[in-house]
């Protein structure tokens, strides 16, 4: 007697006496794979993208719309800084390495950002075509802008004031020109146009005059520390001796991260509920479909097939529906996913991927089993209670 093939054609035979029992188990899967991904992956690339960076210097405001705004580049920037007082601060013993950055344009809703070559070394971009930037109004494309806007080598744009998808104030008599473009990173870079500080000044100049270096402005700091001894002394000297703020990016995202964190854990303790809600739902499903199956169960035992072979067939079926619903469940976590995806590479510039089953997902995998498992053997020992006899007899 081939237990599979029967528990399988069991299953089948009957869709619809599961279904409820496999929407709910698909639900909860594909909701728990789906934030278990999401949320791996966006710190991963918090992670990724603010380890460079130990300090932002900034405009006085909200110090995680700095970090945002300057580091992940997916906020606005809380005002400009003079630039000799960055420079005064740069030559601080506490700091390694200090980067000016710009912005406030965009072409076609990729940020333009104006800063010096120390940049790409931070994040370790390095040249796939052409050239870096060695004077104003040249530019250097990171890989996915360089795709988005299907801009090459020698190409010229105009950009726009402000950091949205708009051309209504577009910065004429000021064009730019495509020197370069950097291979993937996996960073931020790669959704930027880069070019350098003067840039930046030149397109917001409103007159013909020069600007004294008193005038120039720029809008944040990237600050790589000296020593340890700098994380504690440089933010507290900055913000209580400075008209300047300080923010560290490492605890500004941890902070987002546990309060983004807290919805993750709500909606997987939904997932989780709705997963023990169909693991009821397979036992009523498996009883009922004993109950209506007594008499096929009963010749069974006449053809003879034990009782422990008759709960292998029951347990098969609910493992089988486990299995189903797992794999459902998965593969639509990961259409949720792709969606999510395609509209932050779109919105933000990131890409998130369609990774291959965590070990989390196998611990998931063997919690649907084994929540399926218990249901089909609660409901097949009933198995054991079978009256042959008084079954076959009753039907005749």
């Amino acid at each position: 007697m081939n237990l599979v093939k029967l528990s399988f054609k069991n299953l089948v035979s009957k869709p619809l006496n599961a279904l409820l029992s496999l929407l709910l188990l698909v639900l909860s899967v594909a909701l728990v794979t789906f934030m278990l991904q999401l949320s791996e992956q966006v710190k991963g690339n918090l992670d990724k993208n603010i380890k460079p960076v130990d300090l932002v210097v900034g405009a006085k405001g909200s110090p995680l719309q700095l970090v945002l705004s300057s580091v992940l580049h997916i906020d606005a920037p809380t005002g400009n800084i003079k630039l000799i007082e960055a420079e005064k601060l740069k030559k601080s013993r506490l700091i390694k390495t200090a980067i000016p950055v710009s912005y406030g344009d965009n072409y076609k809703g990729v940020r333009i950002l104006g800063t010096d070559s120390t940049y790409f070394a931070m994040y370790h971009a390095n040249l796939k075509m052409g050239r870096f930037f060695s004077k104003s109004h040249e530019v250097v494309l990171g890989s996915t802008s360089a795709k988005k806007l299907k801009l090459k080598l020698g190409d010229t744009f105009l950009s726009s004031h402000g950091l949205a998808d708009q051309s209504l104030e577009e910065h004429h008599g000021h064009p730019f020109v495509v020197v370069g473009v950097l291979e993937t990173t996996g960073s931020v870079v790669d959704n930027l146009i880069v070019t350098n500080l003067e840039s930046i000044w030149d397109v917001h100049r409103h007159s013909e005059e020069e600007h004294t270096h008193e005038d120039l402005e720029i809008t944040s700091l990237l600050i790589q520390f000296r020593n340890p001894m700098a994380m504690v002394q440089l933010p507290r000297y900055i913000n209580d001796k400075t008209n300047m703020q300080a923010a560290l990016p490492s605890l500004e995202i941890n902070r987002l991260v546990r309060l983004l964190g807290v919805g993750v854990q709500t909606i997987q303790l939904i997932a989780i509920a709705i997963l023990l809600v169909s693991g009821l739902s397979i036992f009523i499903s498996l009883l009922k479909a004993i109950r209506e199956r007594r008499q096929e169960l009963a010749l069974l035992r006449t053809y003879g097939a034990t009782s422990g072979q008759l709960l292998w067939l029951v347990l098969l079926e609910g493992l089988f529906l486990g299995l189903i619903g797992f794999v459902l469940g998965w593969v639509f976590g990961r259409i949720g996913l792709w969606i999510i995806a395609t509209y932050a590479q779109d919105s933000y510039g990131y890409s998130l991927s369609l990774g291959l089953p965590t070990t989390w997902e196998a611990i998931l995998l063997a919690s649907t089993l084994a929540i399926t498992a218990l249901a089909s053997i609660l409901a097949s020992l009933s198995v054991f209670k079978l009256n042959v006899s008084k079954i076959l007899s009753a039907e005749k």
